[in-house]
């Protein structure tokens, strides 16, 4: 079973015994941590997604440490005017081991996936009649258009034979 969470602004894909590496969290080494922002959890086809969150549901894990990253150079650069900055960046880290996920038991799951699969079955029916009728629609309306410019057309040459062959006679 694999569940996504959020955490520092970022969302991680984690399964049971998963070690990651997350943005900076206020716990000690040693310590139990729990995320309840869970946006899915699911093994296989049974998975259940929120909308945005899923109730009930988190994620366990306990800090393995905490350390800071490799040094990224940071440049700031622009030509022709005697502007450069050239800085260094380490961002703090936390590593944790993903312990236990709750909330997407498999009873649970299979419930919800046949009223799922319903509303996907009524939606897919509902959208193809919609788009059968929106093209007919359009279709004669773009016949009547395209019958009233050859009109137009046609009309403007008349009157410009009409205003050449006024300008010869005199």
């Amino acid at each position: 079973m694999y569940a996504v969470f959020r955490s520092g602004g970022k969302q991680y894909r984690a399964s049971k015994g998963e070690v990651l590496k997350l943005e900076k969290l206020d716990a000690d080494e040693g310590a139990k941590v729990k995320f309840d922002e869970v946006l899915l959890v699911g093994e296989g086809k049974d998975i259940k997604v929120g909308s945005p969150l899923l109730s009930g549901s988190s994620v366990s894990a306990t800090v393995l440490k905490q350390g800071k990253s490799k040094k990224v150079s940071v440049v700031k650069f622009k030509r022709r005017q005697n502007y450069l900055r050239q800085h260094t960046h380490r961002q703090f880290f936390t590593e944790v081991e993903i312990t236990d996920i709750s909330g997407g038991g498999k009873a649970a799951a299979k419930k919800e996936a046949p009223k799922a699969a319903e509303e996907k079955s009524a939606a897919k029916k509902d959208t193809p009649k919609a788009a059968e009728e929106k093209p007919a629609a359009k279709k004669p309306a773009a016949k009547k258009a395209a019958a009233k410019k050859p009109a137009a057309k046609k009309a403007s040459k008349k009157a410009a034979k009409k205003k050449v062959a006024k300008k010869s006679d005199d």
